[in-house]
């Protein structure tokens, strides 16, 4: 229907030009030219009589009245050739109208074309019923919106992912910008969720369909953009209601050039350069063009009005898990009982998770296959749902889950007690770890801040947002102290969604406020915000639909960069209105003197026509940032993280011996012998693992780093935290090294506990730091 209308448009420029020109060879001629003339007047005339009645059916003054009266004007006057001047500028005025705003709109089109249509299912064949689907199975085509829940689809290279599903393929590398607006490849691994609209950028992938085509990621997407489409800018519907006021003065403006100078011709002359095209083009091409470079952004902003309102938000909630953090909980540590080494543990535990889809299970087993530890098949594998899982991995009887589940119907010891007391002052979860009937160990759990988080609301406060809130509905003290670590102005724990609401509603009271959440439970606050924000793709479903904005990239630090194009899309269209509603006014008192003829002003009106809709135009580009020229190459970002990954386990081993060492000095020979084994033990892994990979870091690659960030020692503050790591490191060698001989007593001990503890928890916060660093400077969305 656009593309219909757009060639409408373009073909009636060409007829009135050919008419126009055909006017102008006759006139040339010595013959009448008046006949084409009058033609292209009454061609544009029966268009703009039509556009005109339609806009009066359905309630709306319409602008094009006043295009209307100056045609009928002209023809009265036999002004033709005028007439004909007009009837052209009017037509290529739409034309170029309809011309900018498919331009603007291109990048929201384009999500709308790349629909899914067609899916390949595996159909297993009755010999191979009940086992894995390879061999002896054959695949038929089908339309996407015929899949089921629990299909086997194949994705070819070049196709696009149907539905949302659970890749089964070992791996797989998806072209993922037509939903987040990543421009390069990412590679997923198996058992990672695939999002519909997502392009097989590699060998063919086999998934398990989740969610059928009408509930998946994309067609959710579609739906919003349909929405985005269809609606009206704000200053279109202002455009419509501008008539009301406008043409009354422009009425009287005309009568009194009239009736003054007693020309008629005058009067043509002012409503020539009447027509508000400012208003009626160019600010709803720039609303549009924002919306659209958004949309190119992974930013889909559903219409004018959402628009507006992003670009005046001055407060900002956000409710945490999953918006704030990830949302999947990672392992931040491993407590293991005697006689089980820390990765033992985990190995074993993550071998059993390894059948299972619960988040918790599919963290421990990416968590232990990033430390390379080799995980077995299980064996007489059960699954209790909300409980956990039991079986046998290399003929040990392994459970992994809730604390119920391992105690079976017992109860709980010392240790176990301690260590539900640490879980909940840290407001961590955790599995429990039994290995061959015995409490082998605890797997801490933490749902992990986002890495962008930090930096997304410092981008936030230096665009102007005035105040923040965390809303959450952990306790306080959880809730207190991950707001602290970002910073924010205020924290409302133990919130329910109905509270979440009156939280919003009262901020509202404060000034313009936007809400940011990402699950179910956030969609009424969503909807009670001035503006709605769902956080990722994953928000395609009852948030995303409640919501006015969604960030298809899941990333946090994607809302700066959309409150940049909202802002600079608004100003543009106000920009663009001022200046040329300015320049039609001066033209009309020009007209109204008898300077600018009818002519000349048709002329003059085009030309603020164009200067306005190009200056609109403008917001196709997107807004300057402040990103480093220089960019760490993505492999090379990778690879730093994965190191930090690589020594989580040995600041796990660093803590496990600070927690032996406490209370270990006694006069028991035994224990001398085994706490002076794990001294010189603690000493030789910070000195041959943690110590290596810091002095690499300070040597090699924080002088390349400070190249990319600029300004004097940027990267000094990094190095100041090297010098205390190093500091702790020598001061913990030289205790060790005293104590090789005489066994330390109780208060060196505790020493030794006190600086290994230090050690940890800088390094710690010092891979924190690197990190965001790392994920700041890398070339690609991650």
């Amino acid at each position: 229907m656009e593309n219909l209308k757009r060639y409408f448009h373009m073909a009636l420029v060409l007829v009135i030009a050919l008419l126009l020109a055909t006017g102008g060879v006759a006139w040339m001629l010595g013959a009448d030219p008046a006949l084409p003339w009058i033609a292209a007047v009454v061609l544009m005339l029966a268009v703009a009589t039509v556009d005109t009645l339609r806009a009066i059916a359905q309630r709306q003054a319409g602008v094009d009245l006043l295009a209307l009266l100056t045609m009928i004007a002209a023809l009265a006057l036999s002004e033709h050739l005028a007439g004909a001047v007009i009837a052209f500028m009017f037509a290529s005025g739409r034309a170029l109208e309809e011309y900018s705003a498919g331009r603007a709109r291109r990048e929201l089109s384009a999500l709308v074309e790349r629909t899914p249509r067609v899916a390949h299912r595996r159909i297993q064949s009755e010999a191979k019923s009940g086992a894995y689907p390879e061999e002896g199975s054959t695949l038929e085509e089908i339309p996407a919106n015929a899949v089921q829940v629990g299909d086997l689809l194949i994705v070819k290279p070049g196709e696009v992912v149907p539905v949302d599903g659970l890749l089964i393929s070992d791996t797989a590398d998806l072209d993922e910008s037509a939903v987040t607006g990543e421009s390069k490849p990412r590679r997923r691994s198996r058992g990672d969720q695939l999002l519909s609209g997502v392009i097989n950028a590699g060998s063919p992938l086999e998934l398990q369909a989740l969610k059928t085509a009408e509930h998946s990621t994309y067609a959710g997407i579609v739906r919003m953009v349909a929405e985005a489409q269809a609606s009206k800018a704000p200053f279109t519907r202002l455009a419509d209601r501008y008539a009301l006021w406008f043409i009354p003065p422009v009425l009287v403006l005309a009568g009194a050039a009239w009736w003054i100078s007693g020309d008629p011709v005058r009067a043509l002359a002012v409503l020539v350069v009447a027509t508000p095209c400012p208003l009626i083009l160019a600010a709803p091409v720039a609303i549009i063009a924002a919306i659209s470079q958004a949309a190119k952004r992974g930013i889909l902003i559903k219409n004018g009005t959402a628009l507006e309102q992003l670009a005046d938000i001055q407060n900002l909630l956000f409710d945490k898990t999953g918006t704030l953090t990830t949302g999947r909980p990672q392992l931040v540590g491993i407590d293991a009982t005697e006689g089980f080494p820390p990765d033992e543990v985990l190995r074993l535990a993550a071998s059993l998770d390894q059948v299972s889809q619960h988040s918790t299970a599919q963290s421990l087993v990416a968590e232990a296959r990033r430390r390379n530890l080799t995980l077995s098949i299980p064996d007489k594998v059960k699954e209790e749902p909300g409980e956990g899982l039991t079986g046998e991995v290399e003929g040990h009887s392994v459970a992994v889950g809730s604390l119920a589940l391992i105690l079976e119907g017992g109860t709980s010891d010392s240790w176990t007690k301690a260590r539900l007391r640490h879980m909940a002052q840290r407001g961590l979860s955790g599995a429990f770890v039994r290995i061959d009937e015995r409490m082998a160990g605890l797997l801490l759990l933490a749902d992990q801040i986002r890495l962008d988080t930090p930096r997304a609301l410092r981008a936030l406060h230096r665009a102007g947002i005035r105040r923040t809130v965390m809303l959450s509905g952990d306790r306080q003290d959880v809730a207190e102290t991950v707001a602290l670590s970002l910073g924010f102005d205020a924290v409302l724990a133990e919130r329910s969604p109905a509270d979440k609401v009156a939280a919003v509603k009262s901020e509202c009271r404060r000034g313009n406020t936007g809400m940011v959440g990402d699950g179910v439970n956030d969609a009424p606050a969503l909807a009670a915000a001035d503006v709605g924000i769902a956080m990722g793709a994953r928000g395609a479903g009852a948030s995303a639909e409640a919501a006015d904005v969604v960030l298809l990239v899941d990333r946090l630090d994607c809302l700066p960069r959309g409150l940049g194009i909202a802002r600079r899309g608004r100003q543009i269209a106000v920009q663009s209105v001022v200046a040329g509603m300015a320049l039609s006014v001066l033209a009309m008192i020009v007209a109204a003197f008898g300077y600018l003829p009818p002519v000349l002003g048709a002329l003059v009106q085009e030309g603020i026509d164009v200067a306005v809709i190009l200056n609109a135009l403008r917001a196709l580009r997107p807004p300057p940032d402040n990103e480093p020229e220089a960019r760490l190459p993505t492999g090379l970002a990778a690879h730093l993280q994965r190191q930090h990954s690589e020594l989580q386990p040995v600041l796990d081993r660093l803590e496990a011996a600070g927690h032996f060492f406490n209370g270990s000095a006694s006069n028991n020979n035994d224990n001398h012998k085994a706490l002076n084994t794990e001294i010189q033990t603690a000493a030789s892994v910070i000195r041959e693992q943690l110590l290596p990979h810091e002095r690499e870091d300070e040597e090699k690659l924080y002088p390349a780093l400070a190249k990319m960030v600029r300004g004097f020692d940027p990267m000094g503050a990094m190095s100041h935290t090297h010098r205390e790591i190093f500091r702790l490191a020598h001061r913990y060698e030289q205790l060790a090294a005293d104590f090789a001989e005489e066994p330390p007593d109780e208060l060196q001990v505790q020493e030794l506990r006190r600086i290994l503890l230090s050690l940890i928890a800088i390094v710690r916060l010092h891979f924190a730091q690197e990190e965001e660093l790392y994920f700041t400077l890398s070339d690609t969305q991650q």
